[in-house]
């Protein structure tokens, strides 16, 4: 994929909200060695330094463009341009944080242990992942992927939810915890402009299917994708959009 740092940020409050919410369950236990996985363009990267201005932190991002971006919003931070799928560090963190991430990635079963391994000792683990997948929103996509001339092109990319319940998470990680905290938070996001729900998926999911395809060809997948979801997510009296947001969270410090 490649980032579009502007579309992302379009949205980039209600964006930054979760962040926020997982940043502040962290406990302040002093980490001095800190990596955010994913860490986008800088934002949230910038409130962990600030937060704990004596640490050292690292961004670890796979996209230049946002790399780019991150460099110039938090450049007291180190940043690796990497790929979180090869992400494999020498040493070992006191926290990893990671915000709307770790859902790219396949085979959770092995990657939330693995991520956990390179957590020190009595270290935090603080992740939050969107699960959203099943909404129109998401659905939607699919569904046009699905019914087009461009089938052929992107059926692949309409799978499963990449996200799985919380029990999932709970049983992964609770040998390796000395305690463990998941919930989820569901955000009725409140949004202006014309057909945002659209926009909000072009800054991230719908991505996938764009890049695939070029010229007419992606402008009418776009267009097929926005009359529907148009429908899904109707205005109000107001004239504003209403748009049901559904995220997972985890804090889990690793036994000592």
């Amino acid at each position: 994929m490649v980032w579009d740092p502007q579309q992302y940020l379009k949205f980039s409050g209600h964006r930054l909200r979760p962040a926020v919410d997982l940043l502040m369950r962290i406990p302040d236990f002093g980490p001095r060695e800190i990596a955010d996985l994913g860490a986008g363009a800088g934002n949230v990267t910038k409130l962990i330094k600030e937060r704990w201005p004596a640490a050292t932190v690292t961004g670890v991002e796979g996209s230049a463009e946002m790399v780019a971006a991150g460099r110039k919003a938090a450049p007291d931070v180190e940043w690796s341009h990497e790929d979180l799928g090869h992400w494999r560090p020498a040493k070992r963190y006191d926290l990893i944080y990671s915000n709307a991430a770790l859902h790219w990635l396949p085979n959770h079963a092995a990657l939330f242990p693995a991520v956990m391994d390179k957590v020190k000792p009595s270290g935090m683990l603080a992740v939050q992942m969107p699960r959203n997948f099943l909404a129109p929103s998401h659905v939607l996509i699919g569904e046009t992927a699905l019914n087009g001339p461009w089938r052929s092109k992107v059926e692949h990319l309409v799978t499963p939810p990449p996200v799985e319940e919380p029990a999932f998470y709970h049983d992964l990680l609770a040998p390796m915890s000395a305690n463990i905290d998941i919930w989820e938070t569901e955000y009725l996001q409140v949004l202006e402009g014309e057909n945002p729900v659209k926009e909000w998926t072009k800054g991230t999911w719908l991505t996938r299917y764009l890049d695939v395809l070029a010229g007419d060809e992606k402008l009418a997948f776009e267009a097929a994708y926005g009359m529907r979801v148009a429908k899904a997510y109707p205005k109000n009296a107001a004239g504003q959009t209403l748009f049901p947001f559904r995220r997972l969270f985890m804090v889990a410090q690793r036994k000592g």
